[in-house]
């Protein structure tokens, strides 16, 4: 922890690198840069770094990626702290064949829901992949299932489906339209894949349990999701800051 009290979490996605700057459980500032725009990121970042602060990062887009930020926080005299997945984290007991090979940044995120929830939930991270992530009441991750996100469907559609068009459709009961069809589909297909999850695992906890939606899809998605569902838009910082502030020595 740092001895300021303020935390920098980063999550270097597929498309864009997210970042936050917190005090305690305060956010003092919020930002996102594309992947590849290191100089983004850098002027974002720039006005909240200090020198000998914390740093924790998870990231899924690769080496190249995690050079530029290593580079990025090393011009402020910062070392990232690189988060991975573990057998357990703030009460989230990893139940993957090798909890080693589970994304650091479903982990982050499973470690925020069980955070806010203390309870069974379904943890929905939409974004270039859509996962769908279940916890049990005692806070073990039972497993979960990794799909196309709805930008990711309708882009694989548009590139390799001749004579479809590349405008946005709308989401719509009954399509009458080439593009509305398409983006219907992918809605569809994602929230069916959310709806089949929650259902086995309501089948197992015995009681209707809550959804825990987060990612740049997530406004997408959650006019169609039923029951209790609860936005988070920045799960996966908060799972990097909650371990920054109570696991990370002092």
């Amino acid at each position: 922890m740092s001895p300021t009290g303020r935390v920098l979490v980063i999550d270097a996605g597929n498309t864009r690198i997210k970042w936050g700057v917190a005090e305690g459980d305060a956010w003092l500032a919020l930002g996102a840069a594309a992947k590849d725009d290191a100089d983004g990121l850098r002027r974002g970042l720039s006005p909240w770094l200090q020198a000998g602060g914390v740093a924790v990062c998870c990231n899924v887009a690769g080496a190249t990626v995690a050079e530029r930020i290593t580079a990025s926080l090393a011009e402020q005299g910062l070392s990232p702290r690189w988060f991975g997945s573990s057998e357990r984290c703030l009460g989230v007991i990893n139940g993957y064949a090798n909890p080693r090979q589970l994304g650091p940044d479903r982990w982050a995120a499973l470690v925020a829901a069980w955070q806010a929830c203390a309870s069974a939930c379904l943890v929905v991270n939409a974004g270039t992949a859509l996962t769908v992530d279940s916890l049990d009441a005692g806070g073990r991750f039972l497993g979960g299932l990794i799909a196309p996100g709805v930008a990711t469907m309708l882009a694989s559609l548009t590139s390799n489906t001749a004579g479809l068009p590349g405008d946005p459709g709308e989401h719509c009961a009954f399509p009458t339209r080439t593009a509305d069809a398409m983006t219907t589909g992918a809605i569809d297909a994602a929230v069916g894949a959310i709806v089949r999850a929650r259902g086995r695992l309501e089948e197992r906890h015995g009681a209707p349990v809550p959804l825990v939606v987060s990612g740049g899809g997530a406004p997408r998605l959650l006019p169609h999701l039923d029951g209790d569902v609860r936005h988070r838009e920045h799960l996966v910082l908060e799972g990097l800051r909650r371990f920054a502030v109570e696991e990370m020595p002092t």
